[in-house]
């Protein structure tokens, strides 16, 4: 079987029968494509049966080496691989697994970066104050991005079914559309309430998005990016600096640093939607700060 045709079969198959996600769909299918282009740019067979570690090991060291590709990338790369043949198998495409053994790049470890409380309160002041065109929709979009860590993505997807005001509830669709309920921050319940008002009746119904772009248009990610990096600049803070994804960093960040009598890592792997413990860890960086305040306090000179 050819390689082309497998990736068809298999995109298929995690879009109907798994239904992935749209994003999810997208990258696993430029993944190996990628693979696939690789292949055939450097004269080797595509035939699925003749492709073995060795091609994958050389595409990791193409990949890392000529496109400068960061390992938090490439082990993303990877892991659509393993999708692909465990599938494969599965379906006897493929008697052996040509990903067995393969190990992920090692990467740096770094803190995520979140904006410190200050730098919050200064961005909220800044959208409280900003009363150009579609303001309260940016005041709205961030500020719920900053106190439920919802991703860009579950944001502009985000319709008014899953705004629930008597109850004060969001549903939210996240990765693998794993559904997650979160409580709604009482501050927010009026101006979600005053902005929907604000709309055509048609804008407000249901099914429709809440959030549009200057057109009456669905709102997408890319935009959503652009809007931000505006919103940071008006607050007199550095764009390149934070980016929507730092939002995310910032409500799991805070809601250690200031809440912590409130909540603990299992509550937080909750509210963010991780599948593993693991991934929320990361915000323990927060303990650091308590350490340095315990030095700094500690008075024996």
């Amino acid at each position: 079987m050819q390689l082309k045709a497998a990736i068809d079969e298999f995109i298929l198959y995690i879009q109907v029968e798994k239904n992935y996600s749209t994003h999810t769909v997208v990258s696993y299918e430029y993944d190996l494509l990628q693979f696939l282009t690789f292949l055939r740019d450097h004269d080797c067979s595509t035939d699925l049966a003749s492709i073995t570690k060795t091609h994958v090991r050389r595409f990791i060291q193409h990949q890392l080496g000529t496109h400068k590709q960061k390992p938090r990338s490439m082990n993303r790369k990877i892991s659509s691989f393993k999708s692909f043949t465990k599938y494969c198998i599965q379906e006897k495409h493929l008697i052996h697994d040509f990903m067995s053994g393969i190990e992920t790049p090692k990467t740096d470890d770094k803190l995520p970066v979140y904006m410190t409380l200050r730098d919050l309160q200064q961005l909220f002041r800044s959208l409280e104050q900003d009363d150009s065109t579609l303001s309260k929709r940016n005041e709205i979009m961030f500020k719920l991005m900053a106190v439920t860590g919802m991703r860009r993505s579950e944001l502009v997807s985000l319709t008014w079914s899953q705004m629930d005001f008597s109850n004060q509830t969001i549903r939210i669709y996240g990765k693998g559309k794993k559904e997650r309920l979160l409580p709604l921050h009482p501050l927010l319940i009026p101006l979600l309430s005053t902005y929907k008002d604000s709309l055509g009746p048609y804008q407000s119904y249901p099914t429709e998005p809440v959030f549009l772009n200057k057109d009456g248009k669905p709102l997408n990610p890319r935009g959503l990016h652009s809007i931000f990096k505006k919103t940071l600049r008006k607050a007199g803070l550095p764009p390149s600096r934070f980016s929507l994804h730092h939002l995310r960093h910032t409500f799991a960040t805070l809601m250690l640093q200031e809440n912590k009598n409130n909540v603990d890592l299992r509550t937080l792997q909750e509210l963010l939607g991780h599948e593993s413990i693991t991934s929320t860890e990361v915000y323990t960086h927060v303990e650091f700060e308590q350490k340095k305040k315990a030095i700094d306090s500690f008075n024996i000179f």
